[in-house]
C-alpha cells in the first residue's frame, strides 16, 4: 500500500473536507487553488500511517482516534518561515517604551514579559531578547521573559534546541553576532544561541484559537505573519482578546503585510508600521 502513496490524489471532496476542519480546528483558511499544495504535503503522513489514499486519510482525522493525527496534519500544512532581526523598526520602537519604562519606573523587581505568538523556528523570540538585552543592559539583573508559541510541535522542538544554519542565520547583525554568539562547532559557519539569551524564552505549543493559560499580561506581543493565514472574521475574533492580553501601555505588532482595520473599535491606535499600542477604549 505504502507504494502508491506517491499516486494518492485528493478529490475537490475530501479536500473540502479537510480545509473545513482545518479551518475548524487552527483558522487556517485553504482556498481550492492550495489542492495540490495540500496533496503534496499530506502524501508523507500518509506514508508514515501506511494509507494508501486521502479519502481514508481524511475519515482518520475527522474521528475521534486521529486526534493526534490532527495535530500532525495542522504541522504539515502550516507555513513555517522565518528569519533573525525580520522588521527591526518594531524591536526599536519596543526598545523605546521599555527604556521610558525602565526611566519612570527604575525598580529592578519589575517584570517584563513579552510574548512571541506564532514564533515559529524560534528566530523571533531570540532576536527580542538579543536586541533588548544589548540597548538595555539593565534587563540582564531584570526578571525579563519572553514566552514563545506556535501550534507546530515540531518547530517548538526545533526553536528550543537554539542551533541554526549558517543560512538561516545569515541576517544577524555583526554587532550583535560580537556579543551573544559563537560558532556552534569548531569549523563550522552554524551558530547556537547561548544559555544567557535561551534562559530568557520560554517555548509552549499553543493554538491560537483555544483558551489561553497565560494569567498575566504583556509589555508587548508580536503576532507577525500569522493572521493573515486567518480570514477577516477570525482576525476580529482575535483583535480583543490580544487587547486584553496587554498591560495598559502595551504595544502590539503583526508583520508587513497585515493590519487591524478599524484598529479604535478593538482598542489600538498605530504607533508605526504595523504596529500599534493599546488604548484601553476597545470593544
Amino acid at each position: 500500500m505504502t507504494s502508491e502513496v506517491g499516486y494518492a490524489r485528493l478529490s475537490e471532496a475530501t479536500f473540502d473536507a479537510i480545509a473545513a476542519l482545518t479551518y475548524r480546528e487552527s483558522g487556517l483558511k485553504l482556498v481550492p487553488e492550495k489542492i495540490l499544495m495540500v496533496q503534496s504535503r499530506l502524501r508523507h503522513r500518509l506514508r508514515a500511517l501506511n494509507i494508501g489514499d486521502f479519502d481514508h486519510y481524511c475519515d482518520l482525522v475527522k474521528s475521534r482516534r486521529g486526534a493526534d493525527e490532527r495535530r500532525f496534519m495542522i504541522s504539515a500544512l502550516t507555513t513555517n518561515v522565518s528569519h533573525f532581526f525580520r522588521e527591526p523598526h518594531h524591536f526599536d520602537l519596543l526598545a523605546k517604551q521599555l527604556a521610558s519604562k525602565l526611566r519612570n519606573s527604575p525598580d529592578s523587581d519589575q517584570r517584563i514579559r513579552i510574548w512571541s505568538a506564532g514564533c515559529s523556528n524560534g528566530q523571533e523570540p531570540y532576536s527580542i531578547a538579543m536586541h533588548l538585552l544589548c540597548v538595555e543592559p539593565r534587563l540582564a539583573d531584570m526578571d525579563f521573559k519572553i514566552l514563545a508559541t506556535d501550534i507546530d510541535p515540531n518547530v517548538i522542538g526545533f526553536a528550543r534546541r537554539g542551533q541554526y544554519s549558517a543560512r538561516q542565520s545569515a541576517e544577524i547583525p555583526d554587532e550583535v553576532r560580537g556579543r551573544f554568539l559563537a560558532p556552534h562547532k569548531k569549523g563550522s559557519a552554524a551558530i547556537h544561541i547561548p544559555d544567557e539569551v535561551k534562559a530568557r524564552v520560554v517555548f509552549h505549543e499553543l493554538n491560537l484559537l483555544t483558551q489561553w493559560p497565560m494569567k498575566h499580561a504583556f509589555d508587548a506581543i508580536f503576532c507577525r505573519n500569522v493572521v493573515i493565514y486567518f480570514d477577516i472574521e477570525t482576525q476580529c475574533r482575535l483583535w480583543p482578546r490580544f487587547e486584553r492580553a496587554l498591560k495598559p501601555d502595551g504595544q502590539f505588532f503583526l508583520g508587513h503585510s497585515e493590519r487591524i482595520t478599524d484598529a479604535a473599535t478593538y482598542g489600538f491606535k498605530s504607533i508605526g508600521p504595523t504596529a500599534y499600542a493599546k488604548t484601553g477604549t476597545g470593544i
